[in-house]
C-alpha cells in the first residue's frame, strides 16, 4: 500500500466486539509504512487492552479526555490537527448518533470535532440496529458532511444472526483507507538528501563554512515527503524546523556527513546532493585556541570527501542528483559538474542571489535538455523539482523494461 507510506493515521477504536480486530488493523497500517495513533472510549477497552494497541503502534495510546501525561507529550487538539486521517473503527450505532450530535464528552468524539482531517467510519452493529430509521438517518447526515463510510458488511454476527452490519475486515479497511490518498509521486521510494553548509574546524573556537541557510534542501525534503518517500535528511548546523514525516540527521563536517550518507548506500533509491559541502579543511586542527601573535597565519588545506562523486560511482548507484552554486556561467558550469561527476539530473543557480533568501531561480539540467524553474519560492520549486525527478524515474523505469 505505497499511498499509506509517510500517512499519520489515527485510529478511534469504540465499544463494539469488532475492537478486537483492530489489533490486526494497527499491524497492517504499520506494515503499510504509516504512522498510527489510537485513541479508545471506555467501552472499546472491555474487547481489548491499551496495553496491546500500544504495543503494537509504538505510541502512548489516547483513553481520557483528561490525562495529564498525555497532555504533557501530545495533547488532544494537537494530536487532533496531527492526523492526515481519523478512521473510527469500529463505529458503533451510539457513536455515529454522538458524531452527528457533535457531542466531545470522550477523547474519541472530542477528537473528531477538534479536527480539520478527513474522517472514515467503519460501521459495526446488529443488522437490526443498521436497518434502523434513525441509523440510516445519521448515515445520510455523515454523507452529507464528507465522512468516507467503509461498510458494512454482510454475513453473520456475533449475534448469530445474518445480515448487513459486521465490520468490515483488516485488509478491506486498509484498502478503503489507501484508495483515499492519491499515489504519491515517490511512493516507496528511500530518498536521502543533504542540507546546509558542512564546518572544519581550526581549532576549538574557529572554523571554515559558507553562507547556506539549508533552505532548499529542507523544502525539498518536505515536498519528497508529501511525495510519499521515505525521507532522511542529512543537514549541516542551520537553524530550521525538520520537516514532518522527515527524519533528520545532524552532523557539522564533510567527512562526517560523508559518513552519514554512506551508512545508507545500500538502501538509497535517490540522492539529493544539496548541501553546501566545503571542499577543504585544515590539515591539523589546534587542540587549543590559537593566539593572535603574528601578522599572518598559514593553514594548511586538504581536499574533503567528494561526497555526490562517491554516491554517484557506487555499485549500486541511486538516482543522483546534484546542485551547482555558481557565481558566473551557471549552466555551462552546472553541465560540466553533470558529466564530470556522472549525475542524473543537476540544479543550478546563482549562488550570490540565492544564499540565506526565500526565493530562488534554478536551471534542471538533464543529459539531453534544461529547463526553468522560478522565480519562485523555495518550496514552489522543489515541488517542481520532485516532479522532474519523479518524471525522469518513470522513464528510466520504462527504458529498462
Amino acid at each position: 500500500m505505497l499511498s499509506l507510506t509517510n500517512k499519520r493515521i489515527l485510529l478511534g477504536i469504540t465499544g463494539g466486539i469488532a475492537a478486537y480486530k483492530c489489533a490486526e488493523l494497527v499491524r497492517l497500517f504499520k506494515q503499510a509504512n504509516s504512522e498510527v495513533r489510537v485513541a479508545m472510549t471506555n467501552s472499546a477497552q472491555e474487547f481489548i487492552t491499551p496495553l496491546t494497541l500500544q504495543a503494537l503502534s509504538g505510541n502512548h495510546v489516547f483513553t481520557n479526555l483528561v490525562d495529564v501525561e498525555a497532555e504533557a507529550a501530545m495533547g488532544h487538539i494537537e494530536l487532533a490537527r496531527w492526523a492526515d486521517l481519523i478512521l473510527i473503527a469500529p463505529t458503533t450505532a451510539d457513536f455515529m448518533t454522538r458524531i452527528v450530535q457533535g457531542k466531545a464528552n470522550d477523547i474519541v468524539s472530542a477528537l473528531i470535532l477538534a479536527s480539520h482531517s478527513p474522517i472514515a467510519i467503519a460501521p459495526a452493529m446488529n443488522q437490526a440496529m443498521w436497518a434502523n430509521n434513525v441509523t440510516q438517518k445519521n448515515l445520510d447526515v455523515l454523507k452529507q458532511r464528507g465522512i468516507a463510510i467503509f461498510g458494512p458488511a454482510e454475513g453473520e454476527q456475533a449475534c448469530g444472526e445474518i445480515g448487513p452490519g459486521r465490520m468490515l475486515e483488516p485488509m478491506e479497511l486498509i484498502e478503503k483507507c489507501s484508495s483515499l490518498f492519491q499515489k504519491g509521486l515517490l511512493a516507496g521510494k528511500n530518498l536521502i538528501i543533504t542540507g546546509g553548509p558542512t564546518r572544519e574546524a581550526i581549532d576549538p573556537v574557529r572554523y571554515i563554512s559558507n553562507n547556506s541557510s539549508g533552505k532548499m534542501a529542507f523544502a525539498l525534503a518536505a515536498e519528497a515527503a508529501d511525495a510519499n518517500a521515505r525521507v532522511t535528511l542529512i543537514s549541516g548546523p542551520v537553524d530550521l524546523q525538520t520537516p514532518s514525516r522527515v527524519k533528520r540527521i545532524n552532523v557539522e563536517s564533510a567527512e562526517e556527513m560523508f559518513t552519514k550518507v554512506m551508512e545508507f548506500r545500500s538502501e538509497m533509491d535517490i540522492f539529493i546532493g544539496v548541501a553546501a559541502v566545503a571542499d577543504y579543511r585544515p590539515k591539523q586542527v589546534a587542540k587549543e585556541k590559537i593566539k593572535k601573535n603574528d601578522e599572518s597565519m598559514n593553514l594548511t588545506l586538504i581536499k574533503n570527501p567528494d561526497i555526490i562523486s562517491k554516491v554517484a560511482a557506487l555499485t549500486k548507484k541511486p538516482f543522483t542528483v546534484g546542485f551547482a552554486a555558481e557565481t558566473n556561467s551557471v549552466v555551462e558550469n552546472g553541465r560540466e559538474k553533470l558529466h564530470e561527476k556522472r549525475l542524473d539530473m543537476l540544479f543550478a543557480n546563482n549562488a550570490i542571489d540565492t544564499f540565506n533568501s526565500d526565493n530562488i531561480t534554478v536551471t534542471a539540467i538533464d543529459q539531453n535538455s534544461e529547463y526553468q524553474l522560478g522565480p519562485a519560492n523555495k518550496s514552489v520549486v522543489a515541488r517542481k523539482m520532485i516532479e522532474l525527478i519523479s518524471a525522469a524515474l518513470e522513464e528510466d523505469a520504462t527504458e529498462k523494461s
